[in-house]
């Protein structure tokens, strides 16, 4: 007759207890501060998504004709619009200083033909620093440029 050793499942040797907590508690920070990077990493992602479509409008605004060619207050009303969803901006901005600023100058495009580049800079609110990747603030410059319509 041959006699088998079964342990009861659930139960642990007397040194396995408390395994699982320690490991537990010596990941706990890491995980914190991945799912923070990550956080702070989706945030700039989508500020910098933003500042880019701003920039595209205030340059299809200023690329409308030749008297927007030249017109930053039209052009940062748009790009406003555009840009209301990130934190800091507010609708009745003037667009010429930071958080948000909006430049249009008339510049001569790749061909010749007249064309009008928008320059749009956003600094991000102060988020989580993390040393060595970043430093909390971001300050994201996007421009485009736009052949002007002849009308």
């Amino acid at each position: 007759m041959k006699i088998t050793w079964c342990r009861q499942p659930g139960r642990r040797r007397h040194w396995q207890r408390g395994n699982a907590i320690i490991e537990a508690s010596l990941l706990a920070p890491w995980m914190l501060f991945l799912f923070v990077g990550v956080l702070d990493l989706g945030f700039y992602t989508y500020a910098a998504i933003a500042t880019e479509n701003a920039a595209r409008v205030a340059a299809q605004y200023s690329a409308a004709g030749t008297a927007t060619a030249g017109d930053s207050a039209g052009a940062c009303t748009h790009a406003l619009q555009e840009a209301l969803s990130l934190p800091g901006i507010t609708g009745g901005m003037n667009c010429q200083s930071l958080p948000f600023i909006v430049t249009v100058i008339p510049v001569a495009g790749p061909d010749g033909t007249a064309a009008s580049s928008a320059s749009v800079t956003y600094q991000t609110i102060p988020m989580i620093p993390i040393p060595g990747l970043l430093t909390g603030r971001l300050t994201l410059t996007r421009t485009a440029e736009m052949k002007v319509k002849n009308n």
